[in-house]
């Protein structure tokens, strides 16, 4: 027993010194608010008082009357995955992003909630705070899954919603996956292995969630690694993967007239292309876009050809609903 005790000892010592080791610490919150919150971006407060950072761009002339959406990121990622597309629709759109709680500059909730009603209640936050009556919106991934809680419960507010390889389908995911989310689900290790982080687990992780690997760039792979260790963010991840998912109701979504665009990479080995199926098979007003050879990543990685075909379904689903509005209206 005294060996037995002995190697334990031993074992914990070397674990202890490990962490310390390769423990990574946390980033700057100024240093990295100065590089990453630059103009045009916001940090502004909503009614709760939670402080979100946020980018809200439009036509140059100033046009208050720009059809507005709202785009939220997936997990793990911030505002800045939308980049592409906001550069080919804020001629014409007022686009609008944030990083979700947890995320980014915007670091932990500010009541340590990280239940899914939470992040949905933050985008009705959001609008409120900017003015938006009605608004289009969009996610991807763990944004889409709020996405559409938030239309589940607010349809009347919504133009429009776009699902791009949103998570909450019931659909089993067959191998492959990401690394770092595998990790960051056990528990225990989960902890550890966040406090360490080394950055070559986050280029792994991106580089498998994608198909198009020339995103996979060291700007990228350093933002992602950055915005991880931001103040708080670790153990944001941490309490927000412990939380439990609760299934959408099938009938719900079967009665959501909310005109929707699915969009979906083939090759996503964190979504597969399987779930998009079970949501155009679910949603009543639901168009598809697909895109062979790409990942879970769409904007990024087909950026002309995904925001190409978002604009052509905005222009027909904006139009058809200002045909309704003049017609309520003549009636």
């Amino acid at each position: 027993m005294k060996t037995f005790g002995k190697i334990v000892a031993v074992l914990i010592a070397l674990l202890v010194i490990a962490f310390v080791i390769f423990r990574t610490p946390d980033t700057d919150k100024a240093e990295m608010r100065a590089k990453y919150g630059g103009e045009p971006s916001q940090f502004v407060t909503l009614a709760n008082g939670q402080e979100v950072h946020l980018r809200d761009e439009g036509p140059l002339d100033g046009n208050a009357d720009a059809p507005a959406i709202i785009l939220l990121h997936g997990s793990n990622a911030d505002l800045h995955t939308w980049q592409p597309w906001v550069e080919a629709l804020r001629q014409d759109y007022r686009v609008i992003r944030y990083d979700q709680i947890g995320h980014g500059l915007t670091g932990p909730a500010n009541d340590n909630d990280y239940a899914g009603e939470r992040f949905v209640e933050t985008v009705g936050l959001v609008a409120d705070h900017l003015g938006l009556e009605t608004f289009v919106l969009g996610g991807n991934s763990m944004g889409g899954r709020i996405s559409l809680g938030y239309a589940l419960e607010h349809a009347d507010r919504l133009e429009g919603l776009v699902l791009v390889d949103a998570s909450g389908a019931p659909i089993k995911r067959e191998g492959g996956g990401n690394i770092a989310f595998t990790i960051a689900q056990i528990p225990g290790v989960g902890a550890v292995m966040s406090q360490m982080l080394p950055r070559s687990l986050v280029e792994r992780s991106l580089a498998q969630s994608v198909s198009n690997q020339d995103i996979v760039t060291d700007a990228a792979v350093d933002r992602y690694w950055e915005m991880a260790r931001y103040p708080g963010n670790r153990a944001a991840t941490r309490a927000r993967f412990s939380q439990a998912r609760k299934p959408f109701d099938v009938a719900r979504i079967e009665a959501l007239q909310v005109p929707t665009l699915v969009m979906w990479g083939e090759e996503d080995s964190l979504v597969p292309y399987e779930a998009a199926g079970w949501f155009m098979d679910h949603l009543p007003n639901a168009t598809l876009a697909n895109y062979p050879g790409i990942g879970h990543i769409p904007m990024e990685e087909a950026p002309e050809q995904s925001v190409g075909d978002l604009r052509a379904w905005l222009e027909q689903t904006l139009a058809s609903d200002a045909q309704d509005a003049e017609d309520r209206e003549a009636a």
